[in-house]
């Protein structure tokens, strides 16, 4: 499908013509046509119908929501007030706050100014709209100062992610926001504000809504989960699926055309390559050459399991990437200022396929962020949330740009090509990337030699510094930990992986203590040498603590003793109901009972008669010592003979007895 046969008639052709403004402001952003999610939804929009909006990425769906939302403000009879709010966007990451907040600011930039009179004054220019309020946790605002400035610009637009749109509206604005008014209420990437976890916070905020309403749910992904959220805030929706067709043509008696469905752009080659695990990031190298010189990509996203992953990768990979290559990281765990200023750098980065700008991202950057210039994505892990799978691909070939996409299998990973297949998404094999070219398909071909070389240059890169040793145990354990809990399980096995070509490709020094490779094959693996007593962080401040640790470990000897100590420890402290006490105080009786019969065999030598028998009886009453608890011994071990000659005879069990005196 060529470019041009996504576009579906001009904005002249819809039903109710565009406002003058608003239509120059479309084509001074370059829109001269249509997309068909735009042509489907805006005028369903504009005719009061909820909407439910599924197409896929880099269609056009934000256009297709902002463009009859101001429309809808342009045409109300009445002004609203400075505290009344006419349309609520509420979007799940606050990238795509942002980038959604930044288009409505572009078009309300583009309305005329009104000129009002002045007793003091000939007259001033004003805006009819007031530039729309943005709602991100920042330590710049809180949400005492977002009401501040929602009162002191009297905002109509209010775009914001769910927490903070919950606060504005429930907390502190609780009394002071007035929703009575509300024209629209749109739901972006409405899949993904279920999956991260604010179902709750947009239910409170759809029954806080006024019933006469109009209510998008747009994403490019659409779930189950979203069916309640549906029959909760929308009525009688219009459900909108832009699909994408292929045509193929099917080889056999007769040759024949197919239509076949992808939930893909139609401009996006996807690409997969399967490598072993410590060939990766010499594939990723690879692939960034490749795009560069015969492409002339000069913006990339890549994308990583983890954020630890991403912080490691940017630190370790301008060891073996050309210098001319400029890497930028962006991930969850990273200060909100810090994530915005990322973004813009990378966006209006000066970039060229000699000096390409590189992005290494988790699925923080997966979804609906516009960023035109970006030819090329690369999955170096596929993801978690297989839905994901189709938005990083989004990120490229968008409003009918051409771009490219590839992922990296390892082993058996290339299974997940079917599941694909079965979700639309249609992948084709690449051959494994070598230095001279594409090599065959073998897959018995040694292992590539340049794997080795980059497993010493990153080496060399973490012995520069301790915490970047740190950052890759974490990273690669953060990995195997992610990697278990993949949704694709059947296919994504932990005891599938090798781990030892994993750890490789993370350039390891050594391999970290975990269960999942206590059972590994370390044949093929070789630690760094390391000199670890001296091995030294860059920070001084680190190493100064690390340091001081380390003079204070205790020695050999203070080891051994602490050890013989919770030895004897964690026998005191063992249950009764393993026996070891009433063990122990059998064999005690025992050796009692052998004393006595040496002594009393000794007394009946010694004497006759009378006497014999006396001194004998004596003995038995009387203790051997001056310990009172020897005669309670004594008595102890009687009662034990008496018992045994009953086991004898029958009249008691064997089990009885030793429950009785071994504890058994």
């Amino acid at each position: 499908m060529s470019a041009t046969s996504a576009f579906a008639g001009l904005w002249s052709s819809l039903p109710e013509s565009l406002t003058p403004w608003i239509l120059d402001a479309i084509q001074s952003m370059g829109h001269t046509h249509m997309t068909p999610v735009q042509a489907s939804t805006i005028p369903l929009f504009m005719k009061h119908k909820d909407v439910v909006v599924e197409a896929v990425t880099g269609s056009g769906k934000t256009l297709a929501f902002v463009i009859p939302t101001l429309e809808r403000l342009i045409r109300r009879e009445s002004k609203l007030r400075k505290n009344e709010v006419a349309v609520l966007v509420v979007s799940p990451t606050r990238e795509l706050a942002t980038q959604i907040h930044s288009i409505f600011s572009l078009f309300l930039a583009a309305q005329p100014r009104s000129s009002v009179s002045d007793e003091d004054d000939d007259g001033v220019s004003e805006l009819e709209y007031p530039p729309p309020l943005l709602l991100i946790s920042s330590k710049e605002s809180s949400p005492a100062q977002d009401i501040e400035r929602f009162l002191s610009t009297g905002a109509d637009i209010v775009v914001g992610t769910p927490g903070r749109m919950e606060e504005f509206l429930l907390g502190q604005g609780r009394t002071v926001v007035n929703v009575k008014e509300l024209e629209v209420l749109i739901l972006d990437e409405a899949d993904r504000l279920l999956d991260l976890g604010f179902h709750a916070s947009i239910t409170r905020i759809i029954t806080h809504m006024p019933k006469q309403r109009r209510t998008g749910l747009f994403s490019a992904t659409m779930t189950d989960a979203l069916s309640e959220l549906v029959r909760v805030g929308l009525r009688n929706p219009a459900r909108i699926v832009v699909k994408v067709q292929t045509k193929k043509m099917q080889k056999g008696t007769q040759e024949r055309e197919l239509i076949e469905e992808q939930r893909i752009p139609a401009n996006l080659q996807n690409f997969y390559l399967s490598c072993r695990a410590s060939e990766k990031v010499v594939q990723l190298s690879r692939i960034i050459d490749l795009e560069t010189k015969r492409h002339g990509t000069s913006q990339f996203i890549v994308y990583f399991a983890t954020c630890a992953c991403v912080d490691y990768f940017y630190r370790v990979l301008p060891s073996v990437l050309p210098s001319s290559v400029t890497l930028y990281s962006l991930h969850g765990h990273l200060q909100p200022a810090t994530r915005t200023r990322t973004l813009a750098s990378f966006s209006s980065a000066a970039s060229t396929p000699s000096s390409p700008s590189v992005l290494l991202a988790t699925d923080v950057a997966a979804r609906g962020l516009d960023l035109p210039h970006v030819d090329a994505v690369i999955q170096f892990d596929p993801p978690s949330d297989t839905k994901a799978f189709s938005h990083r691909c989004g990120r490229t070939a968008r409003a009918g740009r051409s771009g490219r996409a590839w992922v990296l299998f390892v082993g058996r990973e290339v299974e997940y090509v079917d599941l694909m297949a079965v979700r639309k998404i249609p992948l084709k094999e690449h051959k494994y990337l070598m230095a001279s070219g594409p090599a065959s398909g073998d897959e018995d071909r040694p292992e590539d030699p340049a794997a080795a070389i980059y497993l010493e240059k990153m080496r060399k890169a973490v012995l520069a510094d301790r915490m970047l040793n740190d950052q890759a145990a974490k990273a690669f354990v953060s990995f195997v930990h992610a990697y278990s809990k993949h949704e694709a399980s059947y296919i994504f096995r932990v005891k599938d992986l090798d781990l030892i070509g994993l750890g490789k490709s993370f350039g390891l020094l050594r391999l970290p203590r975990m269960p999942e490779l206590k059972d590994c094959d370390r044949s093929n693996w070789t630690d760094a040498e390391v000199d670890w007593d001296t091995y030294a962080y860059a920070d001084a401040a680190q190493e100064a603590k690390r340091l001081a640790a380390q003079a204070a470990k205790p020695s050999s000897e203070d080891v051994s003793r602490r050890k013989a100590e919770r030895a004897q420890q964690k026998k005191r402290n063992n249950a009764w109901s393993d026996g070891l006490a009433k063990r122990e105080e059998r064999d005690k009786r025992k050796e009692k009972k052998s004393r006595k019969k040496k002594w009393l065999k000794a007394q009946a030598q010694s004497t006759e008669g009378d006497a014999q028998s006396g001194s004998a009886k004596r003995a038995r009453e009387a203790p051997l010592g001056s310990d009172g608890d020897e005669s309670e011994d004594w008595d102890a071990l009687a009662r034990e003979e008496r018992m045994a000659k009953k086991v004898k005879r029958g009249e008691i069990s064997q089990k009885a007895f030793d429950a009785e005196f071994t504890g058994l």
